[in-house]
This record gives C-alpha cells, structure tokens and sequence, in this order.
C-alpha cells in the first residue's frame, strides 16, 4: 500500500513562489556585489611619486660655488642659484672635456676639489699667479691645468733661447709693467747679447728702461741687469745707467762694473782765461777759470703767490670789458687753471691705494723726465709736430689711454705742487695729445710766462689757439667751467699779446728749483 503525502495545491504553489521570491532576492543582491566590486577594481589606480629629498643649505651654497666657479672660468653655468640643472651640467660637461676627465656632467668629488681649488687660487692672486696667467695664452683658465697638474708660476723653463736666469728676470721686469714678457722680448734693444767678459760666451743686457715702467727708474737712470756666463750658469749684476751697450761694461768672469767715465774736459760754458802780460813771479802760468753761470730758473709757486695777491687786491680777476693788461690777464689765467689742476690731482691721489705722497713724488719725477724731450721742443715746432711726436709715445707705451690719462693728470698735480714744470708741463702735453685740447692752454701759459720752457710769444699764441678752437667746437671746459667769459678774456689777452699791444708784466719772484728724487718701491 502507498502512502502519500497530499499536500495542498495552493499552498505548494504559494511556498515555491515564495522560495523564488527570496533566491531572486538573495542572487540578484550576491550578483550586483560582485558586479560592484568589479567596477570598482576597474577604477583603482596605482601611482607612485617620487619625492626629491630637500637640499641642505650648505649643498646650495656649494652648488652656487660650484656655478660661480663655472662662469669663472669662462663655461657659462648661468645664474649661480644653487641648482644644479641643466645649464650647470652642461657647464660640467665643458669643463670636464677642457681638463681632459669624462665629460659625464656629473662632478666627481676630484673634479670638483679641482674646480674650487683653482678658483679660489684665482681670486688669491699673487705674483704666482699674475705669471701663471701672463706665460699662458689660456687666460684665467691656466690656472685650472696648474692646479691640476700641481705647477706654480717658477719657471722649469726659460724663453726660447735664454737662460733661466735671464728668463725669470724678464718676469720680473713684466711683474712691474704693463707689457708682458712676450711684448718685452719683441721690444728691438731691450735685451742685447755680447760677450762681455771674453770667454766665449754669449753674455745678456737687459735694458729696463724699455719697459716703460717707472718703477726700475730715477730721475735720469735706470736700472741694467747684466748677466755675465760662470762656470755653473750666469750671475747677475744689477746697475744704474742711461742707455746701456756692451761697451759700457767691464767684466771679469761673473762681476761687471760700469767702465769708468774718461776725464772730464771743462763745461762748454767754463773757459780757462791765461792771465796776460809777462809771467814773472807768481803770475807765470797763472790760469784763471771764468764761470758763465746758468739763469736761475722762475718759481710758478712764488709767481701766483704774488699774482693772487694783486688780483685778490684788484677785486677779482680781469673780465673780458677790462682787458688792459694782457700779460697780467694770462698769468691770472693761468694761475688759476694751475689750482684746478692741483684739486683734481689731489683727488686722484687719494685714490691711489698703497702709494705715499713722496713714492708719487718719486714717479712723477721719472714721468717729467721722460717728458723733458717732448718739453725741450716746444720753442721750436709748431703744435701739430709736438702734439705727434707725444701721440708716438702714447703708442708705444703700453698702457691704456685711460692709464695715461690718469698718470698725466697726477703728475700734473704734483708737478705744480712741488714747483716741478717738467712734470706739470709733461701732463699737460700728455693730455692735449690724448685729445683733451683745452689743456693746450697750459702749454700756451707756460710758453708765455717762461715756466719750464723758453718763453716764446709766437709759439704761445698757437697753443693758445688749439685750446680756443677746441673750446670753441664745443670740446668740454677743463678748467672753471662755470666762468662763462673765461676763454673770451683768454681770446682778448691772447690777440693783444699778438699784437704787441702788451703792458708791462707782472713781475715774477725767480729762485732755485729744488728737484729732489725719491726711490718708489711699487
């Protein structure tokens, strides 16, 4: 017999429909999570980022030495900012492919040692260095192969063709003057060769006075180095002369010494006077000497002393409407363009690092000494041919326009300080010649008054005339320039002093000039 379990239709029907109902639910809940958490592992993304850990500010510091060191150098870092980028690498690279290393960008601790090295030796300067840089043709830059090969600025070698004694004396010449070694060695006369003390070889001359330097140099001498051949070398014999040859020495195996002077005759202005009539007793063979005594030479410090004082005394200077005495007129005129001059000098003077008033003194005695060729001149050429022959010495001097406008201006100023015309009128030729033309003037005054020249009207009016046309085509005034009729009373002073329509002058005080030399160590 079977049994059977009845069970409602309705009711299994209502279960079954329920049962679904809630698998649906479930399913379709466990479905959308899956589905959910799919979407949401599409949507995750990994990113990672990389933090540059912050510079220390003693990095930075380095890295703009680093940069500041580059540029130096010449191998453009940019600014020195104390990151190291591109530019900087770059620079790296440069400067790695000039020293030979790796050109890596990146400085090897070495490399860097090097770089920094050079470059505060570089700023240290020194004589060490100035023959470094000056033996190179690298500039600066041979101060980065010195380091890196551990030189110095001794020489291991001479020029071509000297000894190593001969050679360092150049350098040191160089040292104290504008031209480097190499332009002195091409200067014709400043090192002559000769056998001097007979044993065959080749002795050497070096003329300093061909440097152009000051330094080596007095009032009428400069230093020679003669180098005279040993057994184990050469030895070197420093001496005072003018314009030395090998004939103006004697030596004896190493030692030299100046050839003594032959006697000395009697000055062209001493004569030897035989008494005449009979010589008896103690007139027989009695020689007198005559004495034609040289002129003193004018004082300007004593003559605008005096000069001031009348005009002091006159209410002021001479104006254009009251123009009666010329020579007057042109003494004033010039004492005062002689205190500008002394106020600007001074000004330079002050500047003038490490140098006493005496060491200045001492130079510009050397300076008026070269001058004194140029001054010796004046009374006989015209302006133009002057002015040339000074523009040579410009030329071949050396030194920048600059550097020459700056000496003369000094000079100038000690010269009338010290009562030293070749000086003062040595700076004022410079300076014409440099192409300031209203200093011609004091060329003009000097030539009028006398003072450190031959006085000479003629020639006077022509320089008078350089600076009036100067001044006249709107060349700036050098002297009181706020006087606005200045240099229309030095134009009507001028032409009376042409015209010979000339009062007496002033009278000027005349006394010794005392032209003391002072040895300058630079």
């Amino acid at each position: 017999m079977t049994a059977m379990l009845m069970v409602p239709v309705g009711r299994a029907q209502a279960d079954e429909f329920v049962g679904g109902l809630v698998g649906g639910l479930i399913g379709g809940a466990i479905g959308s999570g899956i589905a959910n958490q799919q979407r949401n592992k599409a949507r995750t993304r990994t990113r990672t980022v990389y933090v540059q850990p912050r510079a220390s500010s003693a990095q930075r510091q380095q890295a703009r030495e680093i940069q500041t060191s580059l540029n130096y150098f010449g191998f453009n870092a940019g600014a020195a900012d104390g990151v190291l980028g591109g530019q900087s690498r770059a620079a790296v690279s440069r400067y790695q492919g000039y020293m030979g290393y790796p050109a890596t960008g990146q400085l090897t601790e070495y490399e860097k040692t090097m770089l920094l090295g050079a470059y505060h030796r570089a700023l240290a300067g020194g004589v060490e260095v100035n023959q470094i840089i000056a033996k190179s043709n690298e500039g600066a830059r041979a101060i980065l192969i010195a380091q890196r090969d551990g030189t110095t600025g001794s020489r291991t070698t001479g020029y071509a063709g000297l000894p190593m004694a001969v050679s360092e004396a150049v350098d040191e010449v160089a040292d104290s003057s504008d031209p480097s070694a190499e332009q002195l060695l091409q200067r014709s006369g400043f090192i002559q060769l000769a056998d001097l003390n007979g044993d065959g070889n080749t002795d050497y001359i070096i003329d300093t006075a061909l440097a152009g330097s000051s330094f080596w140099c007095n009032a009428s001498q400069c230093k020679t180095m003669v180098f005279a051949s040993t057994s184990d070398g050469y030895r070197r014999n420093d001496m005072l002369l003018h314009a030395p040859k090998p004939d103006s020495f004697d030596c004896v195996g190493g030692t030299c010494q100046v050839k003594a002077a032959p006697a000395a005759q009697p000055e062209g202005n001493t004569m030897m006077a035989k008494a005449e009539g009979p010589e008896t007793g103690a007139t027989a063979g009695l020689t007198l000497p005559v004495f034609n005594t040289a002129p003193k030479q004018k004082s300007l410090s004593s003559h605008c002393s005096k000069v001031n004082l009348l005009t002091s005394a006159n209410g002021g200077f001479t104006t254009v409407s009251d123009v009666s005495n010329a020579d007057f007129a042109l003494s004033e005129q010039l004492c005062l363009t002689r205190t500008y001059a002394v106020a600007r000098g001074e000004d330079m003077m002050a500047s003038v690092q490490g140098a006493s008033q005496a060491a200045i003194e001492q130079q510009c005695d050397a300076f008026g000494a070269s001058m004194a060729g140029y001054v010796g001149t004046l009374g006989s050429k015209p302006p133009k041919a002057v002015l040339n022959e000074v523009s040579g010495l410009v030329l071949n001097s050396g030194m920048t326009p600059e550097q020459l406008r700056t000496t003369a201006q000094i000079c100038m100023a000690s010269g009338y300080q010290a009562d030293k015309m070749p000086a003062a009128l040595g700076g004022a030729l410079l300076l014409t010649a440099l192409g300031e033309r209203p200093y011609a003037e004091l060329v003009g005054h000097h030539l009028h008054g006398g003072f450190g020249t031959e006085g000479n009207a003629d020639m006077a009016l022509a320089w008078y005339e350089v600076a009036i046309s100067a001044l006249d085509g709107g060349a700036a005034p050098v002297f009181a320039p706020s006087q606005a009729e200045r240099v229309e009373v030095l134009r009507k002073a001028a032409l009376g002093l042409a015209g010979g329509d000339v009062a007496m002058p002033v009278p000027a005080a005349a006394s010794d000039t005392t032209m003391p030399v002072f040895k300058l160590a630079e």
